[in-house]
């Protein structure tokens, strides 16, 4: 561990803000996100003391990315969670997964890490990653070049984030050892979607919050709706009637998806929230009580993103699209997780 000196972060492919959000809350000063989606910058630069830098990272150069940080730093930070389908557990199975133009997205990290060569490194990515080439040769660059390196599957719901959710983290620093810290929470201790949610307003199937435009809800189809009132919390299709099930649900193939169409459970921690945590018939993303799927803002809360962060620019409120605005909130590195790799950092160089 070194003492009393100086650091900054800059955060790849920031998205809407989650990580950086996470290590400013953490105490670490973020210096930029850069990202090449121009539809992220509000949210990003509304809440976060940080400029944003709409660039392809596969074409940022070395110079720019070195230029970010303080001349005074002593130690300079690169942080980073490239997009992850091409290695998530929905792509297993896809024959051409390796032609997929994302898969140079952590080589193009790699190649920052050996351009700028900063001090701490660290990313998030889904645990699948691990199998496959582009970590491990990240892992054998870092390796090379001098750096202590840790990776380690993080159960999310141990550290306070209330939806059971695995996701790989990685850190790795040329000072010496680096690691997270021990998990917060046991079982029976998680945060549920109780703690989380149940405050907000109620809103019916296809309406909004008249407090809150993100506490909205897609409207179920006609079919959807008989299933969810049949549905019980904690339950699967098995609760239906025979005449709602579909025909994938009476196949072999496809019995065994019983979160498909299911409602959470108030006293649990929430299911991995995804970029279609908005489609009821996409997981188990039906509210524990109301005949709805989540909102907006519900998704944006088991993210751990607090109920002052802005997503939506006022200027453009009629133009955002739900989709939209839950792709970047489900793509995002939970906030909590951002804090706990954070304190990682922050405890290793001593502040």
């Amino acid at each position: 561990m070194v003492n009393n000196r100086g650091f900054s972060a800059v955060d790849l492919f920031c998205g809407v803000g989650g990580l950086t959000h996470g290590l400013l809350e953490a105490g670490i000063p973020v210096k930029a996100g850069i990202d090449i989606d121009e539809g992220c910058r509000y949210a990003y630069e509304a809440n976060n003391d940080a400029p944003f830098i709409r660039k392809d990272v596969t074409s940022l150069s070395s110079g720019l990315a070195r230029e970010l940080y303080d001349d005074d730093a002593d130690e300079r930070i690169l942080v980073g969670c490239a997009p992850c389908q091409p290695f998530s557990s929905h792509t297993q199975k896809m024959k051409n997964r390796t032609s997929d133009a994302k898969w140079t997205l952590l080589y193009s990290f790699s190649r920052l890490v050996r351009s700028v060569e900063p001090e701490i490194v660290s990313m998030e990515n889904v645990p699948n990653l691990v199998r496959y080439g582009p970590f491990k040769d990240l892992v054998s660059t870092l390796e090379r070049r001098g750096y202590f390196v840790n990776s380690s599957i993080v159960n999310c719901e141990r550290y306070g984030v209330p939806q059971y959710r695995r996701r790989l983290v990685l850190l790795a620093s040329k000072l010496g050892a680096i690691t997270l810290p021990s998990p917060y929470h046991a079982e029976g201790e998680f945060v549920t979607v109780r703690d989380t949610i149940e405050h907000l307003d109620k809103v019916g199937n296809g309406e909004v919050s008249k407090k809150d435009p993100l506490h909205r809800s897609a409207k179920l189809s006609p079919i959807n709706l008989k299933r969810i009132l049949e549905s019980k919390a904690g339950g699967s299709w098995r609760d239906w009637s025979e005449e709602l099930r579909s025909s994938c649900h009476r196949k072999t193939s496809g019995s065994s998806y019983t979160a498909s169409y299911g409602r959470m459970v108030w006293d649990s921690p929430a299911p991995t929230i995804t970029t279609q945590f908005y489609n009821y018939g996409s997981g188990r993303f039906g509210h524990p009580e109301q005949n709805r799927a989540l909102t907006v803002r519900e998704g944006a809360l088991l993210q751990t993103f607090p109920e002052y962060y802005e997503f939506i620019d006022p200027s453009r409120a009629q133009m955002i699209r739900y989709v939209e605005m839950a792709m970047y909130i489900g793509n995002a590195v939970p906030i909590k997780l951002g804090e706990v790799v954070g304190s990682a950092i922050r405890k290793h160089v001593g502040g």
